[in-house]
C-alpha cells in the first residue's frame, strides 16, 4: 500500500478508524464493517479491494488516494453536509452503529439510491442533459481534477462519450495530455482504450505520441485487463503485453478430462454463441472471479474469533437489475461450481477469446448460455470424484490487476481488441 495511506484516516461511511478498504469507483476508504455491505451491492455499485491485502495497479491506488483526499465523499453526502439535514433527522452512520439494519441502510441509501447526491434541475430530456454532462467530462478530463470528473461521472455523464464535433472521447482528451490518473478513472467507469477516433487512432496511440509511455502500457493492460485476470486467477501469470503476447492459456492438472465427451460439448456451445452473448458469459465469470477472490481475502483478513454471519461471505454474485432475470440466474448459478467446474469454463473462455480475436466467429443462441453452465455443472458428477485437483480459489499474488470497469458495452469491446496475437 501506498506510504501515503495514513492511519488517521477514516471510513467513509461511518468515520470509523484505520479504514482497510477502498471502493474504487466511489474513491472512498471503508472499514471492514461497511466494506461488507459494500460487497453485497455488486460491483455495478461498489467495486471493493483491500488496500493491502489485495494488488494494485499503482497508478489505480494514487486515484483512488486523490479522490479520497480531495473529498470524493462529499460527492455521495452532498446533501447531509446541508445543516437542515441534521434538523430534518437525517445522519450518517457512525462506528457504534449495527451492520443490519443502521449502516446497510445508509449506504444503500448513499451509494445504491444515490439519495444524497445534489440533484440536477429536472429537464424533460435526460438524454440532453446526460450529454451536456460528457461534454464537460469530454473538457475536464486534460486536467488533473479528478473529483470534478467524478462528480460529472456521478450525475450521468458517460466515459466511453464520443463528441461529435471532436471526433474522439474522454480518454483520447486524457492520453493526450498525458493524464494517467484520469485514465484510470475514466477505465472504472467503462471508457474502452480501443475505441477509435475519427481518424482511427485510439488512447494508445495519443500517448505513445505524446511520449507518455507509462500512460501507454496501462492503457494495454487495462484493455487486455478482463483475460488477464482470468489467466491469473489459474496459473498466477500475466501475459507479456509489451512482447506481443496477450493470451495466456492454463492447462489443467489432469488434463485427461478435457477430453471427455461432455467437456467437447461445452467447449462446442460456447465457440457457437454470438459474439455479444460469449462477451455477457466472460464478465459474468470475471465478476465470479472477483467475488471467490474477495471473499478469500476477507476471510483472511478477520478476527474469525468475533467473526458473525451478518458480515461473512458473499454466497453468490448480487442482482444487478439492469439484466436479465436469466442473466441474473445464470450468474448465481457460478457460485455452485467447485474448482475443477470453475476452472474448466475459464479456460474455455480464455481459449474462445483468443480464437475470436484473430478470427471469425459463429453465430448462437442465447440458450446455449444456459446449456454451458449446465454441461460444466453436470461434467464433474459424471467423473471421478478422486481426481487431486489444484485448489484454484487461492488468493492471487501481488502481479494481479483487476477490471475496474462497470459491466458495460465499453468492456464488452475490450474482450475482442483488434491487435492482440
Amino acid at each position: 500500500m501506498s506510504k501515503r495511506l495514513r492511519s488517521s484516516e477514516v471510513c467513509a461511511d461511518c468515520s470509523g478508524p484505520d479504514p482497510s478498504w477502498a471502493s474504487v469507483n466511489r474513491g472512498t476508504f471503508i472499514c471492514d464493517e461497511c466494506c461488507s455491505v459494500h460487497r453485497s451491492l455488486g460491483r455495478h455499485i461498489s467495486q471493493v479491494r483491500h488496500l493491502k491485502h489485495t494488488p494494485w495497479p499503482p497508478t489505480l491506488l494514487q486515484m483512488v488516494e486523490t479522490l479520497y483526499n480531495n473529498g470524493a465523499n462529499s460527492i455521495w453526502e452532498h446533501s447531509l453536509l446541508d445543516p437542515a439535514s441534521i434538523m430534518s433527522g437525517r445522519r450518517k452512520a457512525n462506528p457504534q452503529d449495527k451492520v443490519h439494519p443502521n449502516k446497510a441502510e445508509f449506504i444503500r441509501a448513499k451509494y445504491q439510491m444515490l439519495a444524497f447526491v445534489h440533484r440536477l434541475p429536472c429537464r424533460d430530456d435526460d438524454s440532453v442533459t446526460a450529454k451536456d454532462l460528457s461534454k464537460q467530462l469530454h473538457s475536464s478530463v486534460r486536467t488533473g481534477n479528478l473529483e470534478t470528473c467524478l462528480r460529472l461521472l456521478s450525475l450521468g455523464a458517460q466515459a466511453n462519450f464520443f463528441h461529435p464535433e471532436k471526433g474522439n472521447t474522454p480518454l483520447h482528451v486524457a492520453s493526450k495530455a498525458g493524464q494517467i490518473l484520469q485514465a484510470e478513472l475514466l477505465a472504472v467507469y467503462g471508457a474502452d482504450p480501443g475505441t477509435q477516433d475519427s481518424s482511427g487512432k485510439t488512447p494508445v496511440d495519443y500517448a505513445r505520441q505524446g511520449g507518455h509511455h507509462e500512460l501507454a502500457e496501462r492503457l494495454v493492460e487495462i484493455q487486455y485487463e478482463l483475460t488477464d485476470r482470468l489467466a491469473f486467477y489459474l496459473c498466477g501469470r500475466k501475459p507479456d503485453h509489451k512482447n506481443g503476447q496477450h493470451f495466456i492459456i492454463p492447462q489443467m492438472a489432469d488434463s485427461s478430462l478435457d477430453l471427455s465427451e461432455l467437456a467437447k460439448a461445452a467447449k462446442k456451445k460456447l465457440q457457437s454463441l454470438s459474439n455479444h452473448l460469449f462477451e455477457e458469459l466472460a464478465m459474468d465469470v470475471y465478476d465470479e472471479v472477483d467475488r471467490r477472490e474477495t471473499d478469500a481475502v476477507w476471510l483472511a483478513t478477520q478476527n474469525h474469533s468475533a467473526l458473525v454471519t451478518e458480515t461473512t461471505v458473499v454466497p453468490f454474485l448480487p442482482v444487478n437489475p439492469e439484466y436479465s432475470s436469466t442473466r441474473n440466474q445464470g450468474r448465481q448459478k457460478l457460485a455452485r461450481f467447485n474448482a475443477h467446474e470453475f476452472a474448466t469454463l475459464v479456460i474455455d473462455i480464455l481459449s474462445d477469446a483468443k480464437r475470436r480475436q484473430q478470427g471469425s466467429s459463429l453465430s448462437g443462441s442465447k440458450e446455449n448460455v444456459e446449456l454451458i453452465l449446465k454441461t460444466i455443472n453436470n461434467q464433474h458428477s459424471i467423473e471421478s470424484q478422486d481426481n487431486d485437483q489444484p485448489d484454484y480459489d487461492s488468493v492471487a499474488s501481488d502481479e494481479d490487476t483487476d477490471l475496474e470497469t462497470t459491466a458495460s458495452k465499453a468492456n464488452r469491446q475490450k474482450l475482442l481488441g483488434k491487435d492482440a496475437n
